[in-house]
């Protein structure tokens, strides 16, 4: 439904300044075009202008789930910790979960997610393969205690969005669930008019088998994403830093360029140093001649990863690698048991093969002559340390294992791989029999054997849409909306004089539009600088200006916010000079 408003009767505060607080565009923006206020850290309330925006990403997602079968419900915010212990993730979700307690001291969070909260409800429900398949969605409040809430609605601890479910019979079906909802959201963003990338992701602590997430592209996105962009690549490869795969140029291997022989093994005293900054000032080795130690628990045991001082370690790799659910840096006394030595110390010589689940180093390691490492004893590092004569490890376990970095090859072609910025709108997960497993979610099939139903879960930032939008269209003046979501079509500024006539005008044309387009009809008393840079700041799509031409020559004055293009004609033409603007 058509909404018009008139600025004299909306509530619209908008500002002059930027907040302090405000560190990217979309946070200045949002604030100053008064689409949003703060409350405490990290929560926002949603203003009429800021509301409108959202509903209409809403409305746009809604239109695409329901083409898929999508069926709307409203689950509770409020969810009891009963069913967090069945998937055993109130302990593994971590100080994010906003947890309180009722009257009679039960239990609950704040969902930050609804997977449990589903599973229960589809437990309890289906139990018939003629149920399936079923896709259920919600748009719904959802909350997490982010230690560092920035970027305004970006990263807040209240946000709102849409999720939904599937639920089918087999590995099979849920691959076609999986890629309707793919699908589906490539033509809400591309809907929502967002230049936006596929890439491959992690799972995290949503789990599952695999996962896709939808980065808006940003030179302020959080996140970094890698691509190859080789036109000749079949694979058209794109990830995530923490998931990305790779090829090393091999030319960069210093084993390509240097002829440095074995030298002979030395333990170093280097008492009270212990990151590999400290050590290489310490010992004046560079930190690419350092092999990094890192002990991880997992539910079979402790695993140790082998990786290059001066690089990352990709956790995710070292997960898949071992194939393990979760891994966490291990504690104090893990890391003792496995080298004998506190923390800082570790090395791949002497660690306590009997005391550990697996041990895996990255392939890099083996490019290195007379390494730097910890010696597994306090205040001690071993120097020319060599894979083969000082420690070994089975072939099979040299792994890429290491985060992708700058010079790395696309694993397909072969080319350099190109890494941006984006922010995440959007998340895919298949997750197989994670919840319905744990959970009890069986149906019935009709050889009247009971089997567990396969699940994928999708999500959308709605209010991440909103600023992912703003961060890559805008200028210095303001906002300029994608025509899908803007909050109006047309801003209608009167320039008032004292014969009335343009007030008279104004109401005729706002009259006229009103019955086609959104129209938002700033007639305040204000100065015509005033309303000029509210309309750009605002960033609604068409600008019709009603002042001294209109008067003098009978002509509206009509600015397009996107092209910046002004075109002067009359009352009886405007609506097909609009039209025609959206064709170009």
């Amino acid at each position: 439904m058509k909404e018009s408003r008139k600025l004299t009767n909306f509530f619209i505060p908008t500002l002059k300044e930027d907040p302090k607080e405000a560190e990217i565009p979309s946070h200045k923006l949002m604030v100053r075009s008064g689409m949003i206020r703060k409350l405490a850290s990290g929560i926002y309330e949603f203003l009429p202008l800021g509301w409108k925006v959202v509903k209409k990403v809403e409305n746009i997602i809604r239109q695409e789930m329901n083409a898929i079968d999508g069926q709307e419900i409203v689950m509770s915010a409020l969810q009891p910790k009963s069913l967090w212990d069945e998937s055993d993730r109130w302990e593994k979700y971590g100080p994010e979960l906003i947890q309180l307690k009722d009257r009679k001291d039960r239990r609950f969070c704040l969902g930050p997610t609804h997977e449990e909260v589903i599973t229960h409800l589809v437990s309890t429900d289906v139990n018939s393969y003629k149920q399936l398949p079923l896709t259920l969605y919600q748009f719904q409040m959802k909350f997490r205690d982010e230690i560092r809430p920035r970027f305004g609605v970006m990263r807040a601890r209240e946000f709102y969005m849409k999720d939904s479910y599937s639920f089918d019979k087999d590995e099979d079906g849920c691959r076609k669930s999986y890629q309707k909802h793919v699908e589906a959201y490539r033509k809400i963003f591309s809907g929502c008019g967002l230049k936006y990338r596929e890439v491959e992701a992690a799972t995290g602590n949503i789990g599952g088998h695999y996962s896709h997430e939808f980065m808006v592209t940003a030179e302020t996105g959080e996140d970094e994403i890698v691509l190859c962009e080789n036109k000749d690549c079949k694979s058209k490869y794109s990830s995530n830093t923490e998931k990305a795969e790779y090829r090393r140029d091999p030319s960069r291997a210093p084993s390509k360029k240097s002829k440095e022989k074995p030298a002979e093994l030395k333990k170093t005293h280097t008492p009270g140093v212990r990151t590999v900054e400290e050590v290489s000032e310490f010992l004046n080795e560079p930190p690419e001649k350092f092999i990094k130690t890192l002990i991880y628990n997992s539910k079979k045991g402790p695993v140790v990863a082998l990786i290059r001082g001066d690089h990352e370690l990709n956790e995710n790799h070292l997960r898949d690698c071992a194939k393990v659910d979760d891994i966490e840096l291990a504690d104090k006394e893990t890391i003792k048991e496995v080298t004998g030595a506190p923390p800082g110390f570790a090395g791949p010589a002497g660690i306590k093969k009997d005391s550990i689940y697996k041990i895996f180093a990255d392939k890099a390691l083996k490019d290195i002559k007379n390494a730097v490492s910890g010696a597994n004893k306090k205040d001690y590092h071993l120097k020319n340390i060599n894979y083969g004569r000082d420690y070994k490890i089975d072939e099979s376990n040299f792994v890429n294992l290491r985060k992708v970095i700058k010079g790395d090859l696309c694993p397909y072609c072969s080319k350099p791989l190109t890494f941006k910025k984006g922010i995440e709108v959007g998340h895919t997960f298949l997750l197989g029999t994670k919840y319905s497993k744990s959970m009890g979610a069986h149906y019935t099939g009709p050889d009247g054997i009971q089997k567990e139903i396969i699940m994928g879960c999708y999500g959308i930032g709605v209010t991440r849409v909103v600023a992912a939008a703003i961060e890559q269209c805008h200028d210095k003046n303001g906002i300029i909306w994608p025509d899908s979501i803007a909050p109006f079509e047309i801003m209608l500024i009167e320039l008032s004089d004292e014969s009335n006539i343009i007030n008279e005008i104004c109401n005729d044309i706002y009259g006229r539009l009103s019955k086609t387009y959104e129209v938002l009809w700033d007639n305040r008393d204000e100065s015509p600088g005033v309303k000029f840079k509210d309309a750009q700041l605002i960033g609604i799509p068409v600008e019709v200006v009603v002042g001294r031409n209109f008067i003098k020559e009978g002509k509206l004055e009509i600015q397009f916010r996107k092209s910046s293009r002004k075109i002067f004609t009359e009352p009886e033409k405007l609506t097909e000079v609009i039209e025609n603007e959206k064709n170009i």
